[in-house]
């Protein structure tokens, strides 16, 4: 025999057996289980947001980003707002914001000014990440100077170190 019919009769002779082998019941897998539905899901593409929506909106209601102590990276826990927010922008093209970015009292004057603007470009490229035009948006840094906790604890300067998102044009 040649090599050619060889190899068919192997070929063959597998094919046999493989069809004469027990068959196995063949489950399909189960379906993947649907994710779960945060309640500040952005709304799906075809749905346009409307300045009424920064008021009644979930998502859109969240307008402050905070961060960890001496960081200017945006939580993982934020990233759905930040969604949320450049979609606004991007259905409101004459929309404009102000991220105001602010610290808590330690640290130096300077650095402060400087950890400010550093968090409130960090959200801003979050949302030009997620879509919104840099043009729609103006970064300001407050530092220290507008704290809304006087107190002098952990508790306090957390909600200290912060980015406002404020709507200047809806």
């Amino acid at each position: 025999m040649n090599k050619t019919v060889r190899v068919a009769l192997i070929a063959l002779m597998c094919v046999g057996a493989a069809a004469c082998s027990k068959k196995q019941e063949v489950k399909p897998a189960p379906p993947a289980p649907a994710p779960e539905v945060a309640q500040t899901e952005a709304p799906p593409p075809s749905n346009k947001y409307t300045p009424e929506d920064l008021d009644t909106d979930a998502c859109l209601r969240q307008r402050v980003v905070y961060f960890d102590f001496d960081k200017s990276e945006i939580k993982p826990e934020f990233q759905q707002i930040m969604a949320c927010h450049a979609k606004y922008l991007q259905d409101r093209p004459m929309a404009h914001v102000r991220l105001e970015g602010n610290t808590d009292e330690r640290g130096t004057r300077e650095y402060n000014l400087g950890l400010g603007e550093r968090r409130g470009n960090a959200v801003a490229d979050a949302l030009q990440a997620n879509g919104a035009s840099a043009s729609e948006m103006e970064v300001i840094s407050y530092g220290k100077e507008r704290p809304v906790c006087r107190e002098h604890n952990e508790d306090c300067w957390s909600k200290n170190r912060r980015v406002n998102i404020v709507y200047t044009a809806k």
